[in-house]
């Protein structure tokens, strides 16, 4: 009776060991997931980054309110603490006075492109003269005019 005493008070090595080899295994899968994960939170951070890089530098060259050339020009730039590379390319797009500008931006120390950014840059027109052509198909510039003419229709 003593003997069946002593075995039931506790475990035995074996189901020790398995119990920590399930646990570790268990630690290292949690450990793997959580570093992925940490990986894909910095990779969308970067693109992120990227993106606004390149959406900054189309919208200094619309802001310039000059004609761009077809050319491709290059330059550095410190944000969030890190220093990024951007690549802006100006292309024609067959449409008059349009252009197409592709913007790609790579982090400095690996130069591996991040993200790259397609925008469209016109020629500069005289400020207030964006919506001439609606005026020409029968909208007048007076919202009172069109208020009264709708008014006929009924």
């Amino acid at each position: 009776m003593m003997n069946a005493r002593r075995r039931q008070q506790g475990f035995t090595l074996i189901e020790v060991m398995v119990a920590l080899a399930i646990v570790a295994l268990s630690l290292t899968t949690v450990s793997a997931a959580i570093s992925q994960m940490a990986d894909a939170a910095i990779t969308v951070q970067q693109r992120t980054y990227a993106s606004w890089i390149a959406q900054n530098k189309i919208a200094e060259m619309r802001l310039a309110n000059v004609v761009p050339e077809v050319s491709e020009t290059e330059g550095d730039i410190v944000y969030a603490g890190r220093e990024w590379l951007w690549t802006a390319t100006v292309s024609e797009t067959g449409v008059e006075n349009l252009y197409r500008v592709d913007v790609a931006v790579s982090l400095a120390e690996t130069a591996e492109q991040i993200r790259t950014v397609t925008g469209f840059v016109g020629e500069p027109v005289q400020p207030g003269l964006a919506n001439a052509a609606w005026n020409s198909i029968g909208l007048s510039a007076d919202p009172d005019a069109d208020a009264d003419d709708s008014g006929d229709r009924q």
